[in-house]
């Protein structure tokens, strides 16, 4: 239990590092200098990078899994759940290298592999039962088609995600995160569902999102 703990921890610091330096320019001795370990320390867990990769990208998938389970789960509304989820995409996006994407796809396919079966599955269905949700509740428009709005939705982030988009190089994909999500809401949103929007986004947890 000890040594899994310690993989966790390694795996997690090494997912840190990553997302603020970029992948391809750190190397293994790089790793272990910034975590305080020797190199032979981090081979215990790992067979090289691509394996570190890998490993931390199944491990940070696990934990948005947990976190997003979390957050539906004590959303009292639709409307809740989305900012909710939005709240924590945001933040995560926000400490992303710009690189890390690019250097996912050409360099770690494994990896990346884990991060497109993660939001083609648990994601897609996610927005789905969200859409439900909220035309269930009265707070999304009747006439919507969940089956091809959240189609709609993964097409505009696999755009998001496309690091050869040129409006990567303008905006950041945090806000241009956002941008998905104000024109999701917007368009899917009836007349209360924008009113509860309107409190919702009064909460100042949610005051940095600037969705209204």
């Amino acid at each position: 239990m000890e040594k899994q703990q310690k993989e966790i921890e390694l795996l997690m610091a090494s997912m840190e590092l990553f997302m603020k330096y970029g992948i391809k320019s750190l190397t293994m001795d790089d790793i272990s200098r910034n975590l305080g370990i020797s190199k032979k320390t981090l081979y215990q867990f790992v067979s090289d990078k691509k394996d570190l990769v890998k490993k931390g990208m199944k491990l940070m998938v696990e934990g948005e899994k947990e976190m997003m389970g979390e957050v539906i789960e004590n959303s009292g509304t639709a409307i809740d759940e989305l900012i909710g989820t939005t709240r924590c995409v945001s933040k995560e996006l926000g400490e992303i290298h710009p690189s890390v994407i690019f250097d996912l796809q050409k360099y770690h396919p494994q990896a990346w592999k884990i991060m497109e079966d993660h939001k083609m599955n648990f994601i897609y269905e996610m927005m789905l039962e969200n859409l439900k949700r909220g035309i269930k509740e009265g707070y999304y428009r009747e006439n919507i088609n969940p089956l091809v709005i959240a189609n709609i939705y993964m097409g505009m982030v696999d755009s998001m995600l496309n690091p050869e988009n040129p409006i990567n190089k303008i905006v950041s994909i945090d806000k241009l995160h956002i941008e998905i999500i104000r024109y999701h809401i917007k368009g899917i949103a009836n007349e209360k569902g924008i009113e509860l929007l309107k409190d919702t986004l009064k909460k100042e947890e949610n005051n940095h999102l600037l969705i209204d």
